[in-house]
């Protein structure tokens, strides 16, 4: 005999247990859909799109518009400060170069001067603008002689942020914000001076430093890398730091780049306009007793690594830094102070006194 294998039917009274239990224990609440994150996948593609040309289209409209640069050089007088930004953009672009009357007496306070250019190169334009701070550190008592460097950086933000929260905004801001500041030392093969360090821990949180080793031909190889060692353990141990800092390094790329740089700081440089004939070539350079220091020769000084760091590699991060960290510090605490609400423009500030 074979046995039966299926199920037994249930019953009316099994049937009428289940539905009472249904209605006293709750069904379990679904849980809400979490969207996935999306997945990076590299996709092989079936044919050519045309995404490589976004590069050529942001060259096109950079060419076509051109873009702003603003360098500020801080120094003593005479270490050559004009000298050197002439030197790195090729051309008479200093405020010495510029109509400077060089029987013009030292000031007898800090004073900012800015002189504007246009640069072009290979079909891009550059406005340039080189900021000088004649009398600084040229007085007895130097002391706060950075204010008024501060305040001018900190002008800048404020105009560009008045700007900004207008409610008829121009397509294009004019930049006027400080992307890189020339700090010049002394070559004195000792120590940092205190207006150095003080300048440096100040304005380093509010625009990118980078510290230059003035007139290295002064000093000797083995002097020169004494200096700069002891320059870099001065600024480690008062807790300064100059671009580019580390907290900003994006990745391992980066930081691997940055790292380079940063031990090689500050650069000892030296500048020069005049070019002289040495092994049948056309050089910058400055002629000595014993001489031609080449600039642009390595072997001589680092002004060459200085010119390719500000111009040739880091030239927009300059700019990126300026406008995504200092600027947005100066834009958050203005509007924090400000009780969430923007700065008042000029023309509302006018039309509030006239109501008042």
């Amino acid at each position: 005999m074979g046995l039966s294998c299926a199920p037994p039917r249930s019953g009316p009274v099994e049937s009428k247990t289940e539905a009472a239990m249904s209605e006293l224990v709750p069904e379990p609440r679904q849980k809400p859909v979490v969207p996935m994150k999306p997945m990076g996948i590299n996709t092989s593609l079936l044919g050519y799109i045309g995404i490589d040309t976004i590069i050529e289209q942001m060259r096109k409209k950079t060419m076509k518009t051109g873009f702003d640069f603003n360098i500020m050089v801080v120094g003593q007088s005479g270490l050559g400060k004009s000298t050197l930004v002439n030197t790195l953009f090729k051309s008479q672009v200093s405020r010495k170069s510029s109509g400077w009357n060089r029987e013009e007496k030292i000031p007898k306070t800090v004073e900012i001067k800015a002189i504007g250019h246009v640069i072009e190169e290979g079909g891009v334009k550059m406005k340039l603008t080189v900021i000088d701070t004649p009398g600084f550190g040229d007085q007895i008592n130097n002391e706060n002689c950075w204010e008024p460097i501060e305040k001018y950086i900190n002008e800048q933000y404020e105009k560009f942020l008045k700007e900004e929260v207008n409610i008829a905004r121009k397509k294009r801001i004019p930049d006027t914000r400080v992307h890189c500041c020339l700090y010049f030392i002394s070559p004195t093969g000792h120590s940092l001076r205190p207006l150095d360090l003080e300048f440096m821990k100040h304005l380093s949180k509010v625009v990118n430093i980078i510290p230059v080793i003035a007139k290295a031909d002064t000093m000797t190889l083995e002097e020169k890398t004494e200096f700069k060692q002891r320059v870099r353990k001065e600024l480690e141990v008062n807790g300064i730091e100059f671009y580019p800092q580390k907290e900003f390094d994006e990745d391992l790329e980066d930081k691997t780049e940055n790292d380079k740089i940063r031990e090689s700081m500050p650069f000892a440089v030296v500048g020069s306009d005049k070019e002289y004939q040495v092994n049948g070539k056309r050089v910058l350079g400055r002629k000595t007793p014993w001489g031609i220091i080449e600039v642009e020769n390595l072997n001589h000084c680092e002004f060459a690594l200085l010119r390719d760091f500000v111009i040739r590699t880091h030239l927009q991060d300059l700019k990126e830094v300026t406008h995504n960290i200092h600027y947005e510090t100066y834009r958050a605490k203005r509007l924090n102070d400000n009780g969430g609400l923007p700065p008042m423009t000029v023309e509302a500030e006018e039309n509030h006194e006239s109501n008042l």
